[in-house]
């Protein structure tokens, strides 16, 4: 992994310490500073290709040094740290386009995995989605057909659902992420020029989400055709092939995604689901 030049901003010294302590010796250049002034002056001053933000700062939000990192012609990805878990600081950092969303505290090599993970996609780490609604009853994305992509969107989707028992929580991410991922894979054949439409909406008796694609990306009978399927009949090597071209393995997620919500409903051209989960 190359080494990225690091821009740390948190008033929590013994924070930064750890934090600037563990990613030097992998052969990132930290600079760290406690306050969003001088994470603005820093910014403007030198090229950052990461930036760590706390929300909570002395004398000025870390939305503000999201924003003005977001603005700058060339952006550094930015890792937004925060302890307010309320779905209205969410919102507002989604808004401005994250990388990423840690809420504290958190292991220091969460963040570690983070950097290194968008070290080795930069360019779909760069990749940016449009915000269209951003209630904590409605949030609604259109996003690149990416699976890096698709990482990030789910992050931020499962922050706010954190309220939710366990057992709910489990089955609504695994069938977002499935759904979500398959419409991105088959609908939008990995292309992050096509996109993709998410919402997710919340009511106090059910949670319900809506993915459309830019193409066919629901059709189970297909994926099951394609994740059993090959010359030689060989399933395993078949998901080895896909696996190695960087797709997942085929339609077995997508149809167990069916046991683990209450409803699914697709449209007659089956390139848009709508799947339910009752929270009551």
């Amino acid at each position: 992994m190359t080494g990225r030049h690091i821009l740390l901003v948190d008033d929590d010294r013994g924070l930064r310490h750890v934090l600037a302590a563990m990613l030097s010796p992998a052969g990132h250049a930290v600079t760290a500073v406690g306050d969003g002034p001088e994470a603005i002056a820093e910014l403007n001053q030198n090229k950052f290709d990461i930036v760590l933000v706390d929300i909570g700062l002395p004398s000025m939000s870390g939305l503000e040094v999201l924003a003005h990192a977001r603005s700058l012609p060339d952006p550094p990805l930015v890792i937004v740290m925060t302890a307010d878990d309320t779905p209205e600081t969410l919102l507002q950092a989604v808004k401005r386009q994250p990388y990423r969303y840690i809420r504290k505290p958190f292991p220091p090599n969460t963040v570690a995995q983070i950097i290194e993970d968008a070290a080795g996609s930069a360019a779909a780490s760069a990749l940016s989605f449009e915000v269209i609604s951003a209630k904590p009853e409605w949030l609604e994305f259109l996003a690149p057909c990416s699976l890096e992509m698709a990482d990030r969107l789910q992050s931020f989707v499962l922050h706010l659902e954190a309220d939710l028992p366990a057992k709910i929580r489990e089955s609504v991410a695994f069938a977002f992420r499935e759904l979500l991922n398959n419409a991105i894979e088959w609908g939008g054949k990995l292309d992050p020029t096509r996109k993709v439409r998410i919402s997710c909406v919340r009511s106090r008796r059910m949670l319900i989400y809506r993915i459309s694609d830019p193409g066919e990306g629901f059709d189970i009978d297909r994926l099951r055709h394609a994740a059993i399927s090959n010359p030689e009949n060989d399933p395993i090597r078949h998901m080895d092939v896909r696996e190695a071209q960087g797709l997942r393995p085929g339609g077995y997620g997508l149809a167990m995604t069916r046991s683990l919500v209450d409803e699914l409903i697709y449209n007659e051209a089956r390139n848009e689901v709508i799947c339910i989960k009752h929270l009551e």
